[in-house]
């Protein structure tokens, strides 16, 4: 039976082949117009990184730098571009015209890079755009008003440019127009109330402009609207609308030194306002008695001219953490239980900012918690604050929150060793296991117009709400630092570390990507509109190329393509030399074999350093009869160490794919992860000339290897071979999707695990003594070698996991 089912499996490798060349040989090419523009924008661009490839081959199929294209072909026969993703690759030059003819893209993405010269007014031909981010660059010239005519525009960025000229009033037509932002550039002349008609504007960022004219009345009727943040600009001598009270939804209204004057309207209708900012301007008047929202955490009416007294209805506001009143003409009494009702814990604070005003008394005995700020400054009362007992108000003191933090990741003083520094491993901050070690990704990421003056409250609840958003688990994500910037805006550096291994792969990575590039992650109120500064990918993950899975060939190609491979590689090679094959992916190997990395000095607990002479004896010098297989690296030999062990030895070839990186990335993986499938490390020799690692043997590999092996149950065999054929058929409607593939898998290894396969019949023998391999190979200075016990190569997928990585989970579910 074992016989028949390893033919079946031959012929189905060579069909799967067959197919699968067929599939990328009649794969359709790009649309040639988009061809020719994205060779015009590629002309336009200046490129001193080196970051793009878009000199050969076609752009979807040859996985062209940021340019991500559909699944598959449309009803005309082509390819077409759905997103270009150039964020921050210090691109310079200009946009070309010809960026128009991209007629299929939902998404632009040039944030982050020095590019100049006016925004081509041929987008507002690309019907299909969705996202238009052009933010930190350099572009100069009037919004076209050509761009109000683009019927499924969401998001358009512009911010942080040298923009001039007025807002086209053609904005108006953008019904699903969520987020404008477009501050921190020179726009001028007066909001277009037109901007009203938007049902479904979520944020209007303008602020940091010359805009000028009047506040209008019409921006009450937006029914979405959830912030309004225009602070300066010059509305010379405007009025805040009294109608501004109505606004149902708005979260944050901020309109700092825009020259305003008036009284400051009645806000307390607005049930959720939690942020308002009216400060640096000529606004007069008594300020409102009514009780503003309990959710309200910010009140900023500095440097007016507002008179009057405190109102008592400023008490009671629970999460409250600024009151600050400074510089106006106030006057009678200061309340002095301002923070009942309030909780306070150690990141929690209250600052009372009364400073140069006429206050003249004090009511009660103001006796505040350590967490609460009173500052009286420069008012009457402090002429008597002796006998008030109240000089602690009356000096200098610290009315600011802390501005920025640092949170220091350091080893525990009981780890045994460091983590591989050379390729930007480090300890897991809040990993549920001591000492572990992986390597991150390192994102920047700004908060534009948070809802909240005092960050510390709030780390904690961001990390869960971005976890949540990424579908990471918590102690995957870490706050490394944080810095308050001018808007303000909030600055902070984030770290995502891998789920239970100490990489993440190549899926997941895309997957995190797109969920920050493509604003996947759901909406806060508080944390309010965000921004991707930065997504870097170092040390292991230094070569992965930023494109997706929507490039070329549909997902079940793709799929199909896969698990022919798996076939293939389950047949001819060990399931370790495919593990170990995915770890090393994420590099290019180095061209020459003489350029290799310093030594690095491995000290790892339970993992023994062996000399060359203790190898060359445990394989009697090398010899052929004590080979038992050979890969890519190198060979494998049979091995019986002083102690008797029987272990398996790898040895590196001089002219093998695997450098020094790669060693010591493998024997770095191999000695932290501990995992059923994964090969137990016993020890390694790391001396000039040579890399040799050690297995020892005990584990198991799949039995359709090799017929020493033991049985393997032909009817999952001929399942995983029909599934494999199923994912190649030419028509995409007859292939089954990702899920469904994983699906399938999941069920054959079931079947498996549920056979008469019995542990003795699966033990992996390379030879006839039953050893797992083992290789090693011969190299220039500064060699290294391991040794493991247990290897099994059941590819049982763990709950979450993807059966087709590795046991990486390429697809994690909120938990």
């Amino acid at each position: 039976m074992m016989s028949q089912a390893r033919m079946f499996a031959l012929k189905v490798i060579m069909a799967t082949s067959l197919c699968c060349f067929v599939l990328s040989v009649g794969a359709q090419d790009t649309d040639p117009s988009e061809v020719g523009a994205l060779r015009a924008i590629r002309g336009r661009l200046v490129d001193p990184m080196k970051h793009l490839n878009w000199s050969k081959g076609d752009p979807c199929k040859s996985n062209w730098t940021g340019v991500l294209c559909f699944y598959g072909p449309l009803d005309d026969g082509h390819l077409h571009v759905q997103e270009i993703l150039l964020l921050n690759m210090n691109l310079s030059g200009s946009l070309a015209p010809e960026i128009g003819q991209l007629s299929y893209m939902r998404i632009l993405d040039f944030m982050w890079n020095k590019l100049s010269g006016n925004i081509p007014k041929e987008i507002g031909n690309i019907k299909s755009l969705e996202l238009m981010l052009l933010n930190g660059n350099e572009f100069s010239g009037s919004l076209p008003e050509e761009f109000g005519f683009l019927p499924n525009l969401s998001r358009i960025q512009i911010d942080s440019n040298k923009l001039s000229g007025s807002l086209p009033k053609s904005f108006a037509n953008l019904k699903e127009m969520r987020h404008i932002h477009l501050n921190n550039n020179s726009i001028s002349g007066q909001i277009p109330p037109e901007l009203h008609a938007l049902p479904k504007l979520v944020h209007l960022l303008l602020d940091n402009n010359n805009l000028s004219g009047y506040l209008p009345e019409e921006f009450s009727m937006l029914p979405a609207l959830e912030i309004l943040q225009l602070d300066n600009n010059n509305f010379s001598g405007s009025l805040i609308p009294a109608s501004y009270g109505n606004m149902s939804r708005l979260l944050k209204l901020s309109l700092r030194n825009c020259r305003l004057q008036g009284p400051v309207p009645d806000l307390s209708k607005i049930p959720e306002l939690g942020y308002l900012d009216l400060s640096w301007n000529s606004l007069t008047g008594t300020i409102p008695s009514n009780r503003l929202s309990l959710n309200i955490t910010t009140i900023i009416l500095s440097n007016n001219q507002l008179n009057g007294s405190i109102s008592r209805n400023f008490s009671g506001l629970p999460i409250l953490q600024i009151l600050s009143l400074e510089n106006n003409l106030l006057t009678g009494s200061v309340p002095s239980n301002m923070w009942q009702n309030m909780t306070f814990n150690g990141t929690q604070r209250l600052i009372l900012d009364f400073e140069n005003n006429s206050l003249t008394n004090i009511s009660g005995i103001p006796s505040p918690p350590a967490n609460v700020t009173i500052m009286l400054q420069g008012n009457p009362v402090c002429g008597n604050a002796n006998a008030l007992n109240i000089s602690q108000f009356c000096g200098f003191q610290d009315g600011e929150f802390t501005s920025h933090g640092s949170l220091t990741n350091s080893p525990s003083s009981s780890c045994p060793q460091s983590c591989l520094t050379i390729q930007f491993y480090e300890y897991v901050p809040t990993y549920p296991i001591p000492c572990f070690c992986a390597a991150p990704i390192k994102v920047g990421y700004r908060m534009k117009s948070p809802g909240f003056s005092n960050f510390l409250p709030y780390m904690e609840p961001l990390e869960r709400f971005l976890a949540n958003g990424l579908q990471l688990n918590r102690y995957q994500l870490y706050m490394d630092s944080f810095a308050w910037e001018n808007g303000p805006r909030l600055m902070l550096n984030i770290k995502l570390y891998p789920d239970n291994f100490s990489i993440f792969n190549v899926s997941e990575i895309l997957r995190i990507r797109d969920l920050f590039t493509g604003w996947h992650i759901p909406h806060n109120d508080v944390f309010g509109p965000f921004e991707l500064l930065s997504f870097t990918l170092l040390g292991p993950y230094a070569y992965v190329i930023p494109t997706s899975q929507k490039s070329g060939l549909s997902r079940g190609s793709l799929a199909g393509i896969l698990i022919g491979t798996i076939v293939g590689t389950i047949t001819l090679s060990a399931a370790v030399s495919l593990l170990i094959k995915r770890r090393g992916a994420g590099y290019r190997h180095t061209p020459s074999r003489k350029r290799l990395l310093s030594r690095v000095q491995m000290k790892v607990d339970g993992v023994k350093g062996f000399n060359y002479k203790e190898m060359s004896l445990a394989t009697n010098n090398f010899s052929d009869s004590a080979q038992v297989g050979q890969g890519g690296y190198g060979k494998v030999y049979r091995g019986n160490l002083a102690d008797g062990s029987v272990v398996a030895i790898k040895r590196a070839q001089e002219d093998s794919l695997q450098g020094s990186k790669e060693f010591f990335t493998e024997l770095e993986l191999l000695s932290r992860l501990h995992h059923r499938n994964l090969v137990s490390l016993v020890g390694y020799c790391d001396e000039a000339n040579e890399q040799v690692n050690t297995v020892r043997q005990s584990g198991m590999l799949s039995s359709i290897v090799d017929s020493r092996m033991g049985d393997y149950p032909s009817d999952c065999l001929e399942k995983f071979a029909d599934l494999a054929l199923k994912c190649c058929q030419h028509e995409s409607e007859a292939r089954p999707s990702i899920t469904e593939v994983v699906r399938e898998l999941e069920m054959i290894m079931h079947m498996i695990s549920e056979s008469d396969v019995t542990p003795s019949d699966t033990n992996t023998s390379f030879s006839s003594g039953g050893v797992t391999p083992v290789s090693s190979s011969s190299m220039p200075t500064g060699s290294a070698s391991m040794i493991s016990s247990s290897i099994t190569s059941t590819i049982t997928s763990t709950n979450g996991s993807d059966p087709l990585s590795g046991g990486v989970s390429s697809t994690i579910v909120p938990r």
